[in-house]
């Protein structure tokens, strides 16, 4: 599969130098414009309710816009702007999975002292091709 095909965009890695490139999955605005859309018709029957749901979606809709993930040879990095605020190393993992094939949503992965669960607020196809080349399930 061509990197067209599956949306990598490929980056060089600032962390070390003659390491293999850098892997930046782009955004998807999927699950922020859904809940964004779904509390539209809920204001008639609950205001309240659609209210939260709105909002949770504009926040997420906010961290999709600010926040970027890149698969290094070693570590998948997040970033906020040009600002590394996390690094999960590989060697840590222990397992990790998509949830919901026909719309992934959720996003699991355990490392040996924590577990993790993010939204998907990344391009999946990507993000799955990256966990597969880099940590590969046993």
């Amino acid at each position: 599969m061509s990197k067209k095909e599956t949306g990598l965009e490929t980056v060089t890695s600032s962390f070390a130098p003659n390491s293999a490139a850098t892997v930046e999955l782009k955004p998807s605005y999927n699950i922020p414009l859904v809940l964004v859309i779904a509390a539209i018709p809920l204001l008639i029957v609950q205001p309240w309710v659609a209210g939260a749901i709105a909002f949770f979606g504009l926040f997420l809709l906010f961290q999709t816009v600010t926040l970027r993930l890149q698969f290094t040879t070693t570590d998948l990095d997040i970033y906020r702007g040009e600002k590394l605020i996390r690094r999960f190393p590989y060697r840590e993992w222990q397992n990790w999975r998509i949830f919901w094939n026909g719309f992934p949503v959720l996003f699991y992965f355990k490392e040996i002292n924590s577990i993790h669960f993010l939204p998907i607020l990344f391009d999946p196809n990507t993000l799955k091709a990256c966990l597969e080349e880099r940590c590969p399930r046993i």
